[in-house]
This record gives C-alpha cells, structure tokens and sequence, in this order.
C-alpha cells in the first residue's frame, strides 16, 4: 500500500536501537510503514502521496508532554493571569484593573499567584480584599493547590469557620475560628469554586480546540493528562466533534481519599474508553500537597512546623486502593512531593506485579533522598518530573520552598539527572498551567536548570541537568513508554512526529527554547506548518 505522507529532513534522530541513516518516513492511515533515505521515495511513492521535504530541520519522534491538564486548566486560567506579578503592588494592581469595570457583585478570578510576593507576611485575603472593592473574589495561588477567596466569596459559599473533609484539606481560620481566606487542597477550594460562574461545555470546548492548536505549533503531539473531573469527558467529545483534536490525549481521573468498592470498580470500567485522538488509561492518585503551601509529606516538619501528614487521612486506604487498581491491571500515577510522601508510594508499589499495560508512576518528586533513587530501577517505577517548577526557587535558598525545607533538603531538589544516570526512565512535562506548556523551553531548562534565555539567573543545583539526548528522550521515547506506547520512529509505531528548525540535541538549549518548530504530525496528519519554506 502506498504511503499517504512522506517526510523527509536531513537529520532524523529515530531514538531506535537501528542506526542506519534515516532521511526519510513514510506513514500510511497513521502508522510508520517505512523509513529510509531520500531515495526511496520513489519505490514507496504512489499517485496519492503527500511528500514534504523539510531541507535541514531535524525530525524527532512527536514529543509528549507528560504531565498537564488542558481541560482542567481552561478553568484554572480564568480571568486574571498573575503570574508576572512579582510583588503585592503588582497583584493588586491587576487585581484593581479587572474589578474596575465589573458590578458590585461580580466575581474576579486569577491565577498564578507566587507565594513570595508575600515576603514571609501571613497569606491572606486581607491583601487582595480593597484591590477587587468588596467582590466575590478567588485567586488561586501558582500551585493550584490553594486558593485566596474574599468574604464576600465566602459567605456566598456559606464558609465561616473551620471544616472537617475527608482528605487533610482545610479551611485557614485565625485564632478566633474567622477564615482567613486561605484555601488549602481541592476541598476546601471547592466549597467557594463551586460557586464561580462556568463557562458553559461548548465555549470550554472551542477553548480546548484553541490551546490544542497552541501546544501543537510548540512541537507538542501528546499529553498524559493527569485528571478527568466533572464534565472534562463531556468537553473533550464536543470538542472532537468539532474535528480532529490538535493532540493526542491520555486521560487518568483521579482516585481520592473516601474511596469505597464501587468508586474502584467504575475507576476500572473507565479504562480503555475512547474516542479517536483520547483515552482513559491510568488513575492518578494524590499522596500529599505541596512545600509552598505546608501540605507535602516531609519525614521532619518543614521550618514552620508543617508539612507532616498525608494527604489521606488514613495512608493505609491508599495503598490498598493502588493495590486493587494494580491486581486489576491499571497503571497508577501518584502526586509525591516530599521526601515521606515518595517513601511511602515506592513501599505501597513494592512488590507489585508488573502486569499493568504501563508501569507505575510517581509525579513530582520535589525533594528525594539518595537511598530512594535505586529503589524506582529495582521496581521498574517511572519518575515524571518537571524541571521548569525549579524556576520557583531560588539557587541561593532565600524563596518560599527553600526556605520550609532547609539547606539539606533543598539541595536534594529535581534529581533528574541522579535518576536516569542511576537507569531510571525520568520523563518530562509542564504541569500545565502550574508552569507555560512550551517544550523547548523546558528541555532547555532540563539541561540549563535555570530559564531559558536568562543566563544571569543562578542555574538551581547545576549538576542534575540532563543532556540533550536524555533529556529528549524524557519528552519522547520515555514519555511513550510510559503509556505502554512506543515512542521512537520505527516501522509499525504511530505516526507522530516533531519537525525542529535546529537539532535539539546539537543546539545551544538557550537557542532551542526560542527555534521554531518547522512541522508538527499527529496520527499521520500534518497538524502545524511552521514558517520554514517547504522544499
């Protein structure tokens, strides 16, 4: 059968075992059918082909972001976008401007917000209540994990003391049992976001279509999407019934504390559905919060004496829940920040039959012991990591993370490069929109362990960058390999493909964050043309 695209470019690093010179991929209904050189084009060519000659761009198997939430995200990006706000001045200077033309009663939302415009002063409403004029007001801070709400946004919500949840979640109260404002973790958050205004299921769908087709002009062809809440399923079909999605999507809703039977059996008849370019595949589980908020797992209290529970109430419940989910063949992707949180999920997999279709995973992985590193090779456990989160800090230990955990521990910060050098597979991702969704610049930032394009920023514990070659195979062969797919350009794999203007793995990172990307192919289908002429 003849090939229905073929795309050539000089260079064409396959991430194969086969060294043989690659020029040159033939893809028919979207699977690789060939690869060669230029010259055999012509034995492969029929009257229907579509052949693209991208000159000396550089063709990579399609890079996957590994950690994001596109659906999620169109609701955690509303409104106000706070993160350039490098000071409480900044904040309410843009919280003002979004509440100026806005009635007595209606609501201001941001997102973004970094912990360290509060330079050590107590995380309050009280900052942002004069900034919206008395509003229902709620601002997520960066992580995602917390939020600030005005009174005004809780008495709608009907909040004025302390709750008890079933997850460690809490609602911040000051000594005389008033709120503060402070939201921590999902349910405490939701009591007050249940009540902001949502956009309906077709205009977030248009919006999924739009960011979509933003991820793929950066190269992107995929993402593991770690959550399925509420009506996502419903906004990704209408979405696709608008067309074929920009990337493909792999789905893994959550599983949370409170869990009975019947909540692990509908977890397990999830998996496998589908529809042409997304799928269910996995669950993802929360083991604790995070450093900036006081809600990680650490071994020893952070310096404000938090940061010492799980996020269940009872851990022993989430380690039997992984337990009936893996018996069952699901893989798992468990949230672990702190060095307790990461202890306790590497125990809860050992032993573990590796029947899965993928393998376990842990997310994060924020602060991590040396003795910790061997044990994610010995159990065959992925680590999904996010270099750009390391922008948050500081390299001289004076930001808001360092200073909860102390010299030692930050130190111990992103070992990606102690992980892959110890044989574990680290892949890559964003945590879109924790952190902007661009991979080039992230796999500049895996290797520079600063911002790309910022070399006066103190790079954040230098020696854990990766190399080029590791670090696109952690956006690419090892990110597939994650979801039990394969990831290099290979005869019978899917036809997802990265076309770069520069060779990533030879370009200066700094100049790779900024190099256009010259083609996008997503299921054998061309899905962004970059400005570089074609030949």
């Amino acid at each position: 059968m003849n090939p229905d695209l073929v795309v050539c470019a000089d260079t064409v690093h396959t991430l194969t075992e086969d060294d043989r010179p690659v020029e040159a991929t033939a893809i028919t209904r979207g699977v690789i059918t060939a690869v060669g050189t230029r010259r055999d084009i012509r034995d492969w060519r029929g009257c229907g082909t579509e052949v693209v000659d991208l000159g000396d761009a550089t063709v990579t198997p399609g890079l996957i972001d590994g950690h994001l939430h596109p659906v999620m995200g169109l609701r955690l990006t509303a409104d106000v976008d706070l993160s350039t706000a490098r000071s409480l001045e900044d904040v309410q200077h843009l919280l003002a401007a979004a509440a100026a033309d806005r009635g007595p009663d209606e609501w201001v939302q941001a997102w973004g917000l970094d912990p360290n415009v509060f330079g050590g002063q107590p995380v309050t409403s009280a900052t942002i209540e004069a900034a919206v004029g008395g509003r229902p007001a709620f601002v997520r801070m960066f992580d995602a994990h917390s939020a600030l709400a005005t009174p005004a946004a809780l008495r709608l919500a009907g909040v004025d003391g302390p709750r008890r949840f079933a997850q460690r979640s809490s609602v911040v109260c000051d000594d005389a049992g008033r709120p503060t404002g402070l939201l921590l973790e999902a349910a405490a958050m939701d009591l007050v976001a249940e009540q902001v205004p949502r956009e309906p299921v077709a205009v977030r769908a248009a919006r999924l279509r739009a960011l979509l087709g933003d991820m793929a002009a950066t190269g992107l062809t995929g993402g593991h999407v770690m959550d399925l809440l509420g009506d996502s399923a419903a906004v990704v079909a209408t979405a696709e019934d608008l067309g074929d999605l920009p990337l493909r999507l792999r789905f893994a809703p959550w599983c949370e504390p409170g869990v009975d039977a019947d909540g692990l059996a509908e977890l397990i008849a999830l998996q496998g559905r589908r529809g042409r370019r997304w799928e269910i595949g996995g669950v993802k589980f929360f083991i604790d919060g995070t450093i900036d908020n006081g809600t990680a797992w650490l071994e020893e209290a952070d310096a404000l004496g938090e940061s010492t529970d799980s996020f269940w109430t009872d851990p022993a419940d989430f380690t039997k829940a992984v337990h009936v989910l893996a018996a069952a063949g699901v893989q798992t992707a468990t949230h672990a920040i702190g060095d307790a949180a990461v202890r306790y999920v590497l125990e809860t997999l050992d032993g573990l039959s590796r029947a899965t279709a993928a393998p376990h995973r842990i997310e994060h992985i924020e602060t991590l012991p040396t003795e910790l590193i061997d044990r994610f090779r010995r159990q065959g456990v992925v680590a999904s990591m996010q270099p750009t989160h390391s922008h948050f800090t500081r390299a001289d230990h004076t930001d808001n993370w360092s200073s909860r955990l102390g010299d030692e521990r930050a130190d111990r910060a992103w070992r990606c490069r102690d992980l892959r050098d110890a044989g574990v597979p680290v892949v890559l991702g964003s945590d879109w929109p924790v952190a902007p969704f661009d991979p080039r610049r992230i796999l500049a930032a895996a290797q520079l362990r600063r911002p790309a394009g910022e070399p006066d920023v103190p790079p954040v514990q230098p020696h854990q960058g990766l190399t080029p070659l590791m670090a696109l195979e952690g956006y690419t062969s090892l990110a597939a390999a994650a979801a039990g797919q394969t990831g290099g350009i290979t005869v019978g794999a899917r036809a997802d493909l990265t076309a770069f203007t520069l060779d990533p793995l030879r370009a200066a990172p700094d100049e790779l964050a900024d190099a256009p990307i010259a083609m996008t192919v997503v299921d054998g289908t061309i899905v962004h043309r970059g400005a570089t002429p074609l030949l």
